[in-house]
């Protein structure tokens, strides 16, 4: 499945979310969920995180294969007493900027609240009753060179399948840092919002 910018565009502002649009490396940065799933734990990179910004007044699009979901390993063998992270759909103003993740790389990493789901029960359906809101390092960050499955390279984190393209996501957001700050909001939406 691929999108266009135009349908991300009009699923935020349907869901009246802030879309940037005013001057150059004005990123948004929009998480897909893969709605057809449900709540049933795939382990594999089936959403896509998405890039929109202008350059020279124009606009760029970019979009790669991406989970935003636990995989298997997170899921039964998670680090919170409370259970796995799952996080919630929203729009998370300030919530990232360019830091290490887990110390050993550059990425992006949360700095303001989220909300997650919360998963404890390990039964291979992500579970959407309990939630938590806070900082957990719900980071956004690269698995492998060309990663199959998810296992444990998301235990909440929103995380690029192939680490190539996370690098050429990483070149753009540090431009946009340089020009804008280094803040970044985040918004993750669902394919089912996509018209």
């Amino acid at each position: 499945m691929s999108y266009t910018r135009e349908q991300i565009e009009a699923a935020m502002k349907a869901k009246g979310y802030k879309y940037f649009e005013n001057g150059d490396f004005n990123i948004n940065i929009i998480g897909v969920r893969n709605s057809a799933t449900g709540t049933k734990v795939t382990n594999v990179f089936d959403d896509h995180l998405t890039l929109s910004y202008k350059e020279g007044g124009e606009w760029k699009f970019k979009i790669w294969p991406a989970t935003t979901d636990p995989g298997t390993k997170g899921v039964k063998e998670f680090h919170n007493a409370a259970g796995v992270a799952r996080l919630v759909p929203g729009q998370y103003s300030g919530s990232h900027h360019v830091g290490l993740h887990q110390g050993k790389y550059e990425a992006l990493k949360q700095k303001a609240n989220v909300k997650v789901y919360r998963d404890a029960n390990k039964d291979m359906n992500y579970d959407e009753s309990k939630i938590q809101e806070g900082i957990f390092g719900i980071n956004i960050h690269k698995a492998g060179a060309d990663s199959t499955y998810v296992e444990n390279w998301s235990e909440g984190c929103q995380v690029f399948k192939k680490s190539a393209d996370f690098d050429a996501f990483m070149v753009i957001c540090k431009k946009a840092a340089a020009l804008g700050g280094n803040s970044f909001t985040y918004t993750l939406i669902e394919s089912k919002d996509i018209k």
